[in-house]
């Protein structure tokens, strides 16, 4: 068991991390004393014949997740007739959350199961809830067969109409006439996006057809398991935003994120049309070592060993895929693919390929070196990217010298750059969401000798200081932490502890606002493999050595810089059910004494480079359009509007561009079509950057003048 830190930065999924307590007689007690009543009875069953339904597995997980998240969530709430409504919402929030398949009527039908959630999960009685799943998924059928049957006429694009495409939170429909009226304009705006693009209503209706007749296919892919991870988070999720259970599939998909390796081919693949695609082949992996895949080639059927049955593989779902050609290290998988641009029936090759292991070197932490001109010289300063707080817990746990994680990483980062002779560093932890806390510990540890790094406390009022004990830093110069909204968790507590013990200057935006540890729980007590799935739990929160909650509030950067991200759509306060915000008393530590300029300095000399550097002025304007576009909610369905519309967005865009490029002597555009998203400046970066050399000038003493030859020093003594 490990301790996790994260946040739910996005999809709410593997941006959980880790943490440590409990152990397995734990699981046995609680199954034990959370067990229940009578089963309903096939007769009784609310499931309608040939439905997903729940088996005795599920039951049985059920009453132990249940029982963990009781005794082991840090608020020591019950799942009782209080939490029974909320858990239910949640469930039909994370099936229909846009309101876009369900009758109010079939929300009035499953109120009579409002009061019964919690008693469900008790008993192990979860059928309720399959039967649900199994009308949201006879709605979603009849809405893509009524879509389908929308194709068959082409729509009226000259009629004054809008299309009201975020429907979180609005009434449900009440008939089925407002409910197909929702759908005729969720068609009509897909076709009118394609009409944009150029497309006749001959290409549109064959384009959306086998789009929604795709869609139709994969709502009958469902599998049991999605099902009954959907259901068992709505519980987890009503304890708190970072409580979840993740299923056997996901379970390991997890655990590959968090270790940065696994057993494969090394290939990154994507659903086209039916056809599971290679998009990237890893460098070093097995397939790119062999050199017999390419990219776009497409994947028909996949078999094991190196002879016997292929299997077809064409419509099927891309992680069923997946887990057929993962594997072993030093097993074969054979792939049998269709060339790119090959016309379907051509010739296919087979590619036996040898597995082994994959490291995501996209994943792991990652350096460059920027030269900043200054006063006639140029300064050298390092950046370091660190995407995620990782390590390879397996691999440490079985002995392995040479494991992977982010403070290893890291330090050989630091002394590659010092070979480089920067004079400053740049830690850029902009969309880090966490990762273990042991690393946010170490890592702290390479700037800051000995001292409290993060103060946890636990529900029943217990608190540990968790110290960096290690003697010594890897780099004691210069000090700039980049962060931004989705900076979270483990990426808070390095950043808070840089900035308490005054050690460096934190620079971007206010960050996520997590501020608390959970606990991953395997739910398989003899497997190796999380064969039941596993649960991260909310088991404490964490403070900075000055007794601070990151929870909510996040860490407020020392130099302010603009940023895309809204503060009220993402972080911890705009989540619902989150743990509140408090403090706890200080720990003890010394901080340092601060290099000169000081941080109201750094602060006057950044807002006065913001007014005139070009770069920045466009990301503010940037930012500005960007948030009026967010606060619409609908958008018209009549042709003519629209193109004039994204005429006049795009032509501001290309403004905004060429206003840049017009500042920095660079020629203008002809068209929004020629912007480049790889060549646009990384503005936030580059401003961190410039903090830096301001930083760097601050502290460099001032040369002493050159001594007078001795004869002229007595001549002016003489005189």
């Amino acid at each position: 068991m490990r301790r996790l830190l994260g946040s739910d930065t996005r999809m709410n999924s593997p941006a959980q991390r880790p943490a440590l307590l409990a152990g397995a007689a734990l699981l046995t007690v609680l199954v034990t004393t959370f067990g229940g009543s009578a089963r309903l009875t096939a007769s009784t069953s609310p499931i309608p014949p040939g439905a997903i339904v729940p088996g005795d597995r599920e039951r049985m997980i059920a009453r132990q997740v249940g029982g963990i998240l009781q005794d082991s969530h840090y608020s020591r709430a019950r799942i009782d007739d209080a939490m029974s409504p909320r858990v239910m919402d949640k469930f039909l929030e994370a099936m229909d959350g846009q309101r876009a398949y369900f009758l109010a009527g079939d929300i009035a039908e499953f109120d009579e199961w409002r009061m019964r959630f919690d008693d469900m999960i008790r008993t192990g009685d979860i059928e309720p809830a399959y039967a649900m799943f199994a009308r949201y998924q006879q709605r979603n059928r009849e809405r893509v067969q009524h879509a389908l049957a929308l194709l068959e006429k082409e729509p009226d694009f000259t009629v004054q109409e809008s299309y009201q495409f975020d429907r979180e939170g609005a009434p449900w429909p009440v008939s089925k006439e407002e409910l197909d009226e929702i759908w005729r304009k969720r068609v009509k705006n897909d076709a009118l996006s394609l009409a944009l693009a150029g497309k006749t209503w001959a290409e549109t209706r064959d384009t959306l057809r086998t789009r929604y007749e795709r869609v139709l296919k994969r709502v009958d892919q469902i599998k049991p398991e999605e099902v009954f991870e959907t259901y068992l988070n709505s519980y987890a999720r009503a304890f708190d935003p970072h409580s979840n259970y993740f299923s056997p599939r996901n379970s390991e998909e997890y655990k590959i994120q968090m270790s940065l390796n696994y057993e494969g081919i090394g290939a990154s693949l994507q659903l086209i049309d039916d056809h599971v695609t290679i998009m990237n082949l890893i460098e070093g992996g097995p397939a790119a070592v062999s050199g017999t895949l390419t990219v776009n080639d497409r994947i028909t059927a996949v078999g094991q060993g190196t002879e016997g049955p292929l299997t077809d593989v064409v419509g099927w779902r891309i992680d069923d895929v997946v887990q057929l050609i993962r594997g072993k290290g030093g097993t074969t998988v054979r792939l049998q693919v269709l060339p790119p641009g090959a016309a379907p029936g051509t010739a296919e090759k087979i590619v036996p390929l040898v597995r082994g292991q994959v490291t995501l070197e996209a994943q792991a932490a990652q350096r460059e070196l920027k030269v900043i001109p200054r006063d006639g010289r140029d300064l050298r300063v390092g950046v370091i990217n660190v995407p995620g707080f990782y390590s390879d817990y397996d691999a440490q746990r079985a002995g392995n010298a040479d494991y992977r994680s982010t403070t290893r990483d890291v330090r050989r980062l630091i002394e590659e750059l010092r070979k480089e002779k920067v004079d400053g560093l740049v830690l850029d932890l902009r969309g880090n969401g966490g990762g273990f806390l042991p690393e946010a510990q170490s890592l702290t540890g390479l700037f800051v000798d000995r001292g409290p790094v993060v103060q946890v406390q636990f529900a029943g009022g217990q608190k540990e200081v968790l110290e960096d004990s290690e003697q010594g830093v890897a780099w004691d110069g210069p000090l700039v932490v980049l962060i931004d909204r989705f900076s979270a968790s483990a990426s808070e507590i390095f950043a808070g502890a840089i900035q308490d013990y005054r050690r460096g200057i934190v620079v971007g935006q206010r960050s996520f606002g997590k501020g608390t540890v959970q606990n991953l729980l395997p739910l398989s007590r003899w497997s190796a493999k999380p064969v039941n799935g596993q649960l991260t739990v909310t088991i404490a929160k964490f403070y900075r050595v000055t007794g601070e909650s990151t929870q909510h509030r996040g860490v407020e950067p020392d130099v302010e810089l603009a940023s895309p991200i809204s503060l009220k759509d993402v972080g911890e306060s705009s989540l619902p059910d989150a743990l509140p915000w408090d403090r706890i008393a200080a720990a003890r530590y010394a901080g340092l004494t601060p290099r000169p300029p000081s941080i109201a300095e750094l602060s006057t000399r950044e807002r006065a480079r913001q007014q005139q550097d070009a770069d920045y002025r466009w990301l503010v304007s940037d930012i500005a359009a960007l948030d009026q576009q967010r606060q619409q909610k609908t958008i018209s369905l009549n042709l003519e509007e629209r193109r004039a519309e994204r005429t006049r967005l795009e032509a501001a865009r290309l403004a905004r561009e060429n206003e840049r490029r017009a500042a920095r002597t660079e020629p203008p555009l002809a068209a929004v079509t020629d912007i480049d998203p790889n060549k646009l400046p990384d503005v936030l970066l580059d401003q961190a950057t410039q903090v830096m050399a301001d930083i760097i000038q601050g502290t460099q003493a001032p040369k002493a003048p050159a001594k007078a030859p001795a004869k002229a020093q007595q001549a002016k003594r003489a005189g």
